[in-house]
């Protein structure tokens, strides 16, 4: 057994109508799910909109590696040293996906004393919103295929279908396949297939809605196939969207539940940031900044990815305006950042350490361009040495970025106590001045392009005549103003995962592109990036089971 799990079940959590109390929602507001869990009703939600927002920070990641980084652990650190600190905070998160929990990952609810509890049940079914956005947008794709079955009205290309059922399991085997086989009964033969529901629009769309007529509006907006004519085809076309948004009237009320020290926290949506833009939801964000003076959010994977995104579509999409970041990073994986085996990472390394460093200096420079003032939190491992913590001090030093040495997973808000100081000074000198890295003027080709070089540090884009004819047809058709969502392995700053530390003057390729109407981005998929990721060769779910007791084991 982990020692995180041993943290999480030793801990007592306290009754959510409590912790509901402490973030100003009262008890009349909750849908409980159990005594550790509930959502929060959308009339106190319509409510809250009238209070004053307190300040959001974002915390985000150098580009990840086996070696781990802690940046949800981190957030949940941050936000209890805040509350210890007499900073009224909550914490907003995304929801753990079942694929990376049986997978490669594991849990996603943070670890050490630094976690969000009920974990087991956070990590797997939760409140149900995941098998939520499943139904919906399987639903469409039921629709879709009917509505090709009864006589295709609309005159459906079943050639360019371009709407994908969604399962939130690992399985490669589903990435590409055809439907509608064994004679007329079962429908019109065509290709198809699924990707992960962490991937899927609907996902998107659930986390980017501000409220359930958002969400109507968008689901409809979505498009889902092109007829013979050359038109788009919405899910409002077929009427699937009434019925969509009843599957997920529910999931879209925000879930609460609280860090190990009883912080308030609202975990909600899931979008994976390499193949989606990576927040949690709109719904969540929003009420957090009316309950609390700091909400602490995170964006998945590398700042590259979740912080770019979340800094060029949900905030734009939201009218959020985020007042400072964070980078968390640690000893290790900046020695594997600069080249150092994984196996050998527990042993003295500073000259790697100091190649490493050009990863994470990539990555403050980076939030820079987006007018935010950053910290570095240095997550630490026991096996780090006074040397090695010292180097990276210097490097952040010489360019102007503090740096809080953080041991929130073994001391909890104690712990993170400095990278709470250095946040709070940065909010109260009110030096954000966030703005995105492009207009929406600024032609598809362009924006993507943009981001390539001003973020992955690339000399240019690999764009094929084909997606360039496309892109010219999302703007003709009334698109051209959306933003861009990049999906590429989270590894390395280019399309090649192999490629540590901060390599540039590479070229990006451009794979494939998908509207997301409802969403409201194009998205760019690049390189080998999978839509629907594969398990690896020893699944996550070989170790987890049932122990005498019936509890559950093996999430860590």
């Amino acid at each position: 057994m982990s020692i995180d799990l041993d943290i999480a079940r030793a801990a007592t959590l306290r009754p959510i109508a409590d912790i509901a109390e402490r973030a100003g929602i009262p008890a009349a507001a909750l849908e409980p799910y159990g005594r550790h869990k509930a959502k929060i009703g959308f009339d106190f939600i319509r409510e809250a909109e009238a209070r004053p927002e307190g300040a959001l920070v974002l915390v985000t990641g150098i580009s990840p590696t086996a070696a781990g980084e802690g940046k949800t652990t981190t957030t949940i650190g941050l936000g209890d040293a805040l509350n210890a600190a007499g900073r009224r905070s909550v914490i907003c998160l995304r929801e753990p996906s079942l694929g990376p929990c049986f997978g490669q990952k594991g849990g996603a609810t943070g670890g050490g004393r630094a976690q969000v509890g009920p974990m087991a049940e956070i990590n797997l079914h939760f409140t149900g919103d995941f098998h939520a956005i499943t139904s919906a947008c399987n639903l469409l794709a039921a629709m879709l295929d009917n509505h090709l079955y009864w006589g295709n009205a609309l005159g459906i290309d079943t050639r360019r279908v371009f709407w994908r059922r969604a399962l939130d399991v690992n399985d490669r085997s589903l990435r590409a396949m055809v439907s509608g086989l064994g004679g007329i009964a079962n429908g019109t033969p065509r290709e198809d297939g699924f990707d992960i529901t962490v991937a899927s629009e609907v996902m998107a769309v659930f986390c980017l809605a501000r409220d359930l007529d958002d969400l109507r509006e968008r689901l409809g907006r979505m498009v889902v196939a092109a007829r013979r004519d050359g038109g788009f085809v919405t899910a409002r076309d077929l009427k699937a969207d009434g019925a969509m948004a009843a599957l997920l009237r529910d999931a879209l009320m925000p879930n609460l539940v609280q860090t190990l020290e009883g912080s308030p926290a609202l975990v909600h949506g899931g979008p994976f940031a390499n193949i989606a833009h990576g927040c949690n939801s709109v719904m969540a964000t929003r009420l957090g900044l009316r309950l609390a003076d700091v909400v602490v959010t995170e964006a998945g994977f590398g700042a590259d990815l979740g912080a770019e995104k979340f800094l060029d579509i949900k905030c734009p999409s939201a009218g959020l305006r985020p007042a400072a970041s964070v980078i968390v990073a640690t000893v290790r994986a900046l020695k594997m950042q600069g080249g150092v085996a994984r196996g050998d990472l527990g042993r003295e390394d500073v000259a790697a350490l100091r190649a490493g460093l050009a990863n994470l200096r990539r990555h403050v420079e980076n939030m820079s361009k987006f007018g935010l003032p950053v910290a570095v939190a240095l997550n630490h491992f026991t096996a780090d040495t006074e040397a090695e913590i010292e180097v990276v001090r210097e490097a952040m030093a010489a360019i102007g970025t503090p740096l809080a040495l953080c041991t929130h997973w073994a001391e909890g808000a104690a712990g993170a106590g400095e990278l709470a100081a250095i946040v709070t000074g940065m909010i109260d000198a009110g030096r954000g001045r966030y703005a995105p890295l492009y207009a929406p003027e600024l032609p598809l080709e362009e924006k993507l392009r943009r981001v390539a070089r001003e973020i992955y540090r690339a000399e240019d884009i690999a764009l094929p005549d084909t997606l360039r004819r496309r892109l010219d047809g999302y703007t003709a058709a009334g698109f051209g103003a959306l933003p861009v969502c990049v999906a590429k392995t989270q590894y390395s700053f280019t399309a090649d995962p192999a490629l540590l530390g901060a390599p540039e003057g590479h070229v990006l390729p451009v794979r494939a592109l998908r509207l997301s109407a409802g969403a409201g981005f194009v998205v760019a998929i690049c390189g080998d990036i999978m839509t629907m990721p594969g398990l690896p060769r020893v699944p996550a779910a070989e170790e987890i089971g049932l122990d005498e007791t019936g509890e559950i084991t093996g999430l860590f």
